[in-house]
Parts: structure tokens; sequence; C-alpha cells
């Protein structure tokens, strides 16, 4: 059984400033990259950059060169010893070019690995309350985007500050080209262009400030899609006639997904209208000017040329740097956010809590003093003014209803959660003061919900692919019951599970796969074993028969059980009753049985449906 959790649901909160600006998620991504022994992609970027600009130049002068040379009358032999050169310059450039893009590539995506790597740390590690945290799972999507893929800001923005660092040194030395000309140009070029990117700033960003209406729409396109193909929903379709309605929400929603793009398109073409105007405006002022000073005598040819590319290309730098410095905000937002999700705080402690060794030998003890607990947002407590003690090798049966608060407790006693009111007490140390991932050593647990990962049986049973013992393997599946379906397997232990990654992969049943759970749980060999309604997928025969091996096997362990079937309990030491939040009864199963509380009442429900069912009390597993 599982509680109903209330979710964190915040008060919609303003915007807020983030945590880092640009030029510090800049100098982060800098610093990662140096930390990760990547420094190269700094300085390939600043090499790349001084290309760029000196490949440009190149272009730039190459025609307006040759063209002097025609027009001062130079030796066919000085024409040709200046073309080779520009070719064999451009020729160079290329090839160093070629050659840096093909060295920054592996040292940008080995950066973003890091990042990913240290995202994926934080979330494995952080503390279970975080994993139900609205405020953090907000983060950490946002966080997954800026690490998706090598467009994502955390490789992208190597690529943003190459090209503003290019722009930046383009536009220095076009300024001194063009200042030799007349600064009147630089002026009209400059307005003419912070008045194209004013304009075009708000009309691009369209698609920027809909993201999320774009990403629902495809979001929900792509579901319909997957949907009407996929194979658990193929009985479904063909029984219940699904089809039409299927088409027909593909239908709405591709037509939801035209209309957006649409509306995106009626917004850009202004931006194109406006960029067209102040284009001709920009060229037919600076294509004046310069016809001018030619036809006054002033300019060569071969020099109108050149300023009248430079112009052209000037008013390129000048928007390349803001577009460049918007789109380094942008990343900077996303990457704000990245640094912040790996920093969020967190409410347990980790290394800098008291060390704490597991020892399978040692009598621990576990007490809830006046503990209670609420989920954030709830409007009372899921569990109110507990006070228990779990001796060492005792045997803890925990009952109740849907929403009682057993899994509630079940977390407080592995330290997933902390009390927001009482203290859980390790041998009389509050758990608060160690080191949370070290008391996660002292606990086996079966869930109900199953961890396995695409790997080998082995490996499920040991958790690590490196130094599993196989003899220690059989001999916990054999406790578990599971030697002889695992043996009949074509590969043994060594056959693979899961198959979203291995065709031929084995589909264990529910039963199975529980069994192999409880064999995991006996591999770690803990002071403490948790059993979360383990056999819930069972039918009664099978879960008495699987409660009697956890009695065998459990033995000399301290151990806590959930269970939804009163009887099957009823080896534990000690049971107890949760009803709202409280510890209703407590007892053992015949003594309960005995006072006629709530426990008696309730066992004679289940024992009366078994009844009914055909089903005696000793198949069961009841007394009745």
């Amino acid at each position: 059984m599982s509680d109903k959790q209330p979710q964190n649901t915040s008060q919609k909160e303003k915007p807020k400033k983030p945590k880092y600006n640009m030029w510090q998620s800049s100098w982060y991504m800098i610093s990662l990259a140096i930390w990760e022994k990547e420094k190269k992609v700094p300085l390939l970027c600043i090499f790349t950059a001084l290309l760029a600009v000196a490949s440009n130049l190149t272009s730039l002068t190459i025609t307006p060169v040759i063209l002097g040379a025609v027009e001062n009358h130079s030796p066919f032999r000085t024409l040709l010893l200046l073309i080779g050169g520009f070719i064999l310059l451009a020729m160079l450039l290329n090839v160093a070019a070629s050659y840096v893009n093909t060295n920054i590539k592996y040292g940008k995506i080995t950066v973003r690995t890091a990042i990913i790597a240290r995202l994926s740390d934080k979330l494995m590690k952080t503390s279970y309350p975080n994993i139900s945290d609205e405020k953090f799972l907000k983060m950490r999507g946002k966080a997954q985007e800026a690490i998706n893929c090598n467009a994502a800001a955390s490789e992208a923005v190597w690529d943003t500050l190459t090209s503003l660092l290019q722009n930046l040194l383009g536009f220095l030395v076009y300024l001194a080209l063009l200042t030799y000309v007349n600064p009147l140009l630089i002026l009209v070029i400059t307005v003419t262009s912070l008045l194209n990117y004013f304009i075009n700033k708000p009309l691009s960003e369209y698609g920027y400030r809909h993201k999320d209406e774009e990403g629902q729409l495809d979001g929900t396109l792509w579901y319909w899609m997957t949907t009407a193909e996929s194979s658990h929903m193929a009985k479904d379709v063909r029984l219940f006639g699904m089809r039409p309605w299927l088409e027909e929400l593909y239908r709405k929603t591709w037509a939801a997904y035209q209309a957006f793009h649409r509306r995106a398109q009626n917004v850009y073409i202004w931006g194109s209208i406006a960029d067209l105007i102040l284009a001709f405006v920009r060229n037919g002022f600076v294509y004046a000017y310069l016809i001018c000073m030619m036809l006054n005598g002033d300019m060569s040819i071969s020099l109108f040329l050149l300023y009248f590319t430079a112009a052209g290309n000037f008013s390129g730098w000048v928007s390349g740097i803001l577009n460049n410095l918007l789109t380094l905000y942008r990343q900077g937002l996303e990457l704000s956010n990245l640094r912040e999700c790996i920093e969020y705080p967190e409410p347990f402690l980790f290394e800098e809590g008291k060390p704490l060794k597991a020892d399978p030998d040692r009598p621990y003890e576990i007490r809830l003093e006046d503990v209670s607990f609420r989920y954030p947002a709830a409007e009372k407590d899921t569990l109110s003014h507990i006070s228990l003690t779990l001796h060492p090798g005792e045997k803890l049966a925990v009952v109740g209803l849907n929403g009682a608060g057993k899994t509630t407790l079940i977390k407080l006693l592995c330290g997933f959660l902390d009390p927001t009111g009482g203290r859980v007490l390790l041998d009389g140390t509050d758990i608060r003061e160690y080191n949370r991932q070290d008391y996660y050593t002292l606990f086996s647990a079966v869930f109900q919900d199953f961890s396995l990962l695409a790997t080998s049986i082995a490996s499920n049973v040991a958790q690590t692919e490196d130094a599993v013992d196989m003899p220690r393997v059989m001999d916990c599946i054999a406790k578990a019951g599971l030697t002889e379906k695992v043996e009949a397997l074509p590969g043994q232990y060594e056959e693979k599970l899961c198959r979203d990654v291995y065709e031929n992969a084995v589909m264990l049943s529910g039963g199975e796969t529980q069994r192999l759970m409880l064999a995991r749980a006996l591999y770690k060999d803990a002071p403490f074993v948790i059993l979360d309604e383990p056999t819930a997928a069972l039918d009664p025969i099978a879960e008495a028969d699987m409660y009697g091996k956890y009695h065998d096997m459990t033995r000399g362990r301290s151990s806590v059980y959930i269970s939804h079937r009163l009887a099957s309990t009823r080896f534990c030491d000690r049971i107890i009753l949760i009803e709202d939040g409280h510890i209703a009864e407590e007892g053992t199963h015949e003594g309960l049985l005995t006072a006629g509380g709530r426990y008696a009442k309730l066992f004679e429900v289940q024992s009366k449906y078994y009844r009914e069912q055909g089903e005696s009390p000793a198949t069961a597993g009841m007394e009745v």
C-alpha cells in the first residue's frame, strides 16, 4: 500500500533574477574546461575567432588589391604572385580552421559530459525530499534542456563566445578602416544596425517566449503518434475501436501546431520587412557617398570596392555583436539554472555528517520519539506523535488501510524523510547527525516498485558489474526460490533483463521479479530488512510461501513488514495497526485477535472474503 501524498503546490512565484549572470556563466564554463583538463577549448575558441577574422580580411582585400594592381598597370608576374599569394593564404587559413574545428569538437563534448556527470551525481545523491520538491523538479527539467544535445547551452555557448569574439575583433578592425574614409559612415551604419536590432529583437524572441507552448504542442503531437503505435495500447485500440478517436485527437493537435507556426511566421515577416528597409537606407547612403568620392576623383575603383564591401561587413559585425550578446544572455539563463540545480540546498547531511559503517552482526536499535510528519502544503499530519522502538532482531509488522501512513513510517525509518516533529534515533543518536548515505547502508529493502536494470540477472542481484560474488549470488537466488527458473534460461545467471534494450531479454513474471528483489536484499546483507508490500503481485498461497522464506532468511535481523493481508505477518514478534496517522493497536497476531479490536475486525473481513472465494484458511495463509 502507498500513502496519498499531497503534492508540493507552491504559490505562483514572480520570475526571479538568475543567480548567475551571463558573464559568470561563461567564466564557469571556462573554469570547468580547465578543471576537466580541456583548457584547449577556450584557447581554440580564441584561435578560431582570429582565423575567421583573418579569412574575412583576406576575402575583403583580394579583389580590391588585384584590381588596384591592374589599375596601376602592374606586370603580369606581379598579378600572378598576388593571386597565388592570396589563394595560398586562403588555403592555409581554411586548413587551420578545419584542424581547429576538428580538435575543439570533442573537447566541447567532454566539457558538456562533465556537466552531465555533475547533474547526474546530484540527481542520484540529492536528499529524498528534493525528489518531490516542485521547485527542484522544475529546475531539473530546465537543467536537462541545457545538456540534452550538441546544440544545448552547455556546448553551444562555446560557439557563441567564439562568434562574439570574432565580431568584436572584426568590428575594431573595420572601425579603424572606415574611420579613414569618414566617421559619418560609421554613425549611419551603426544607427541603422541598432534600429534593425531593436526592431527585430522582440520579434525574433517570439519563438523563445512561446517555447513552452510550442514544446507542449510538440510533446502532445508526439504523444498521440506513439500512443497509437504502442504495444501496451494495442488491445484497447482494437477492442474498443479507438482508432477514429485517436485520429481525431491527432488531427486537432496537428491543426493547433500549424496555427501556432502560422502566427509565428506572421510575426517574423515584419522583422524581414524592417531589415529590408533599413538595409536599403544604409546601403543607399554608403553607396551614394562612395560614388560621389569616386566621381570627384578622391577614390579609385579598387578602393571604392574595398570600402563599400567593408561598410556592408561592418554592419554585420555590429549586428553580430548584438545578436551574440542576446544569445549569450539566453544561454546564461539556462546555465545559471543548471548551476542552481547542481547547487540546490540539501536538507540532509552527507560528507559533512558523522560517518557510519554498517555491521550486519551488530544489534542496532531504532527509536521514533514523538514523531510527526506533514507533507508540504498538506492540511494535516500524515503521522502524528508516533513513539515506537524497533528492537535488535525484532520482526515488526505495520498494517493499516490505504493512506493510513504506513509507507511514510517506512520512509522515516529508512531516513528518506526527516520528521517535521520529534526525532528518529539510531542507538540514541538523532539520524540527522549522520552521513545520510552511510545511514542508508544499514538497510536492505524490497519495495512495491521494482528497479530492474537492463543488465544481467547476476548484476541485478549484486547491484554492480564488477567484482560480482557469483557463489553468493547463486546462494541468494536459491534462498529466494528462483534457482530453477534462472538455471532453465539459456544464459542462466548472465541472462539479460529489459527488452527495451535487449531484444531477446527474459521477461520475468511479477512473482519472479519479487523473488529477484528478495535475492538482491539478501545479497546486501544489511542489519535492517524492510519489506514494503513485497508480495502484492502474488496469490495467497505464493505469498504464504514467500513470507515463510522471509521469516527464515531474516532470522537475527531487525525487520519491518508492510502487508495488506493481515494474517501473512502472524509470524512477526509485534504488529502495529496505523490508523489516521496514529498507532491505533499494538501486539501479537493472536493477542490482537483476542482483544477483538479494529485489527480483529479487519482480519475477519479478509478471512470472510477468502472463504467466499473458495480459499481455505490454510491455503490463504490465515488462521480463522
